[in-house]
């Protein structure tokens, strides 16, 4: 028989409407699905787990970020989209072994999880050599997260404008890793589009994603690179889709949201980035008025933290501020919030899972669905009293209060510490994997790098 794990008298968020939110309620795990969600639920013969004093929600859902970057935290604190071109992709990345790439991806999945993240869009665009690639699928693994890594190019096929092909590699790739549709880490394509491509090389990676049945997710939109209507590209050429994610949006033009919404693809948004580095406003608002469901990413742990609490935080504000201004502008006030803590959880959750396809899988707490929970601790200073159990996640939740996080029914986290890994090993691993990248790149740790702007080729 599986095994049984009832989380009881917690407060729910079940981002499922036919459940609702529940008060001191109890959810039934059996082996890595969700049995029951209710109040009062009988198992006697299930492992308890006291959710007095907790909340609990779905795993959160990041649909755009570059994981290998974890060894290069915050190093782009202060850097323009440009300069992060020079001197992630023109200066740091070649530099990169496969031992790199494995405990970077190691390491930025295991604060994924720690931050209540349990499915991450991973964004996989250093593959140097297949060894490379073997080592970003292998770490992901490891870490009994869940993930749709995307596989991407090399360094050198990344700089812009490229055009080089995306290597056949992907082929030996999908054939040796992602056997199951079932399994936990899934094949993606990152492609680079015709902002950072050629447009003979765009369609030729369009049609290797597709020979592969791959979920495509490409950057559109992102500041000055995207002017250029990349969206109408696309259309024209066939190549938008329901196998689409369009990151960013930024700076596109308005019907090339309705192209997007009438294709039927998705879109990413990740708000700290595109705000930090002169990509755009985030575009809540606009995908929302031509009925698309906004999701949200992290991008790169290179300038910007990787929760999602504080991304829903962004969005929920930007776009509050936009709609008082508009209301400033004309002498009036806004009667009602155009986005609401319940939308910031929805993006960060349901809408995800339905850009990566896996809605049918995860993304709310429903029976039937696999058992990615997260449980937050409600009975704090930061929390108490809890007036709003969705409005506290959203306004005041952080990596700090996540107690417990499940996996297709794995606890991979509990009471505040990830489940049988050796932390100090791995940012031992990854400290020493930076000081070998820096090195050879001829940056000392602890200086202020600051790159020229990228000029492209």
């Amino acid at each position: 028989m599986a095994h049984r794990t009832l989380i009881r008298n917690s407060s729910i968020i079940s981002v499922d409407p036919a459940i609702g939110n529940l008060d001191k309620g109890d959810v039934l795990i059996e082996g890595k699905h969700i049995r029951a969600v209710g109040r009062s639920l009988d198992a006697c013969d299930a492992q308890v787990v006291d959710g007095t004093g907790t909340i609990l929600m779905p795993g959160m859902i990041d649909t755009h970020r570059h994981i290998w970057q974890t060894t290069l935290r915050n190093i782009a604190a202060d850097w323009t989209l440009d300069q992060y071109f020079a001197g992630v992709r023109g200066q740091l990345g070649e530099h990169f072994r496969a031992e790199d790439i494995y405990i970077a991806n190691l390491a930025g999945a295991y604060e994924a999880l720690n931050g209540g993240v349990t499915t991450v869009l991973d964004w996989s665009h250093n593959m140097n050599t297949p060894a490379h690639t073997d080592a970003a699928v292998e770490a992901l693994k490891a870490s009994h997260g869940r993930f749709v890594m995307c596989y991407g190019n090399s360094n050198e096929e990344w700089l812009p404008v490229s055009s080089l092909p995306t290597s056949q590699d992907v082929r030996r790739v999908k054939l040796q890793h992602f056997s199951s549709s079932d399994d936990l880490v899934q094949l993606g394509m990152a492609l680079r589009g015709p902002q950072y491509a050629t447009k003979e090389v765009t369609r030729d990676d369009w049609a290797l994603a597709r020979d592969l049945d791959a979920l495509i997710s490409v950057h559109v939109g992102d500041g000055a690179w995207g002017k250029g209507r990349p969206v109408e590209w696309l259309m024209q050429n066939g190549l938008l889709g329901n196998d689409v994610i369009c990151s960013h949006c930024n700076s596109l033009s308005d019907d090339e949201f309705e192209m997007m919404a009438g294709s039927g693809c998705s879109a990413s948004m990740t708000p700290e980035i595109e705000l930090q580095m002169g990509h755009g406003w985030p575009v809540t608002g606009r995908l929302l008025k031509v009925g698309m469901k906004p999701t949200l990413g992290i991008d790169i742990a290179t300038c910007n933290s990787g929760h999602l609490f504080q991304t829903m935080r962004t969005v929920l504000l930007v776009e509050r501020a936009w709609a008082h201004d508009r209301a400033d502008r004309t002498g009036t006030t806004v009667e009602r919030l155009p986005v609401d803590t319940q939308d910031a959880i929805e993006f960060a959750t349901i809408n995800g899972a339905k850009a990566l396809r896996l809605d049918h899988r995860i993304g709310s707490i429903t029976p039937g669905k696999e058992a990615d929970i997260v449980m937050i601790r409600a009975d704090n200073l930061e929390m108490v009293p809890l007036n709003d159990p969705v409005g506290a996640v959203v306004l005041a939740g952080h990596p700090g209060l996540v107690d417990s996080v499940w996996v297709a029914g794995r606890a991979v986290k509990r009471h505040g510490k990830l489940v049988d890994v050796d932390v100090p090993r791995v940012l031992g691993e990854l400290s020493l994997s930076r000081d070998h990248v820096l090195s050879k790149a001829g940056v000392a740790p602890g200086e202020r790098f600051v790159p020229a702007p990228y000029e492209a080729r």
